[in-house]
């Protein structure tokens, strides 16, 4: 049988590579490699303070006895949206190159030089993914060529990304959160990437569904109310179970006001189903 140990492991390896995992893990468990860079912390402190001189945050770091941090500020560290680049130094060497020359390599394109959309024409058969699939968000280059490609392995990188930041940020879910504007800007930029794709995330989809019930009809409601608009069409009975009755029960005990903000919201995902449905219509004609 799965035992706790191996579903964790299991669980990072599903995190980094997803392709390599098949199996179902369960969305909670018990961290078990906490401390997997406390070696990597004390040597680092280690040569800081052999090469600046001993500070007291140094040593409090390098012998143990500092604070760790939370578990809640270590997400909202992966809250910021992360830029595409990962080696400024290498960035600067490549863009002093001959740009003639680096269409002519068959080695993949630097993402950080991808500035143009005929850049991404040209090299669209040699460009590769950021290693953090969060900064494809913001990326309009990138959501472009997440649309061509149409790769299983990519969308599932961005899956559990953005799932676990939903999860482990959802406000209503943590007494006084202080990082509810963090969360609004994240779930902003995350509907203006489902309007760039015209579909929504499946991420987000499991998210409104699971947390719904729970929502009190006030936090990050608008931007709540835009994710909703794109959740993909389904069965009426799971549509009905997961989406419309915790919104009835919100619906029937609130203001005017938040009835029309429901109505218009389902009013646009109404407009989304049907013109995803054409655009299927369409392409099975041709």
């Amino acid at each position: 049988g799965m035992q706790s140990h191996l579903q964790a492991l299991l669980s990072l390896y599903k995190l980094f590579c997803p392709e390599q995992v098949t199996i179902s893990l369960p969305g909670k468990m018990k961290a078990y490699f906490k401390n997997s860079e406390g070696p990597w912390k004390a040597a680092i402190a280690a040569v800081r303070q052999r090469n600046q001189g001993p500070s007291p945050l140094s040593q409090a770091v390098f012998l143990g006895t500092s604070q760790p941090q939370s578990r809640k500020r270590k997400w909202n560290a992966q809250m910021v949206i992360p830029a595409s680049s990962t080696n400024t130094n290498h960035l600067e060497e490549e863009r002093e190159k001959n740009s003639v020359y680096l269409y002519s390599t068959n080695k993949s394109f630097p993402v950080e030089q991808l500035q143009t959309f005929p850049q991404l024409l040209q090299n669209l058969h040699r460009l590769e993914f950021p290693s953090q699939m969060g900064s494809v968000l913001t990326n309009p280059l990138l959501l472009h060529y997440m649309n061509c490609v149409k790769d299983e392995c990519i969308y599932l990188r961005l899956y559990y990304w953005m799932g676990h930041i939903l999860e482990e940020e959802c406000t209503w879910c943590v007494v006084d959160n202080p990082y509810e504007e963090e969360f609004k800007s994240f779930l902003e930029t995350v509907y203006k990437a489902e309007c760039f794709l015209q579909e929504g995330f499946s991420a987000c989809e499991e998210f409104l569904y699971k947390n719904l019930p729970l929502w009190d009809g006030f936090c990050c409601r608008s931007e709540i109310l835009r994710l909703v608009s794109w959740i993909p069409l389904s069965t009426f009975s799971d549509i009905k179970s997961d989406l419309y009755d915790p919104l009835a029960q919100l619906f029937f005990t609130s203001s005017i006001y938040f009835k029309v903000i429901v109505l218009e919201s389902l009013k646009e995902l109404l407009q989304n189903w049907l013109n995803c449905n054409v655009i299927q219509v369409d392409s099975e004609v041709s």
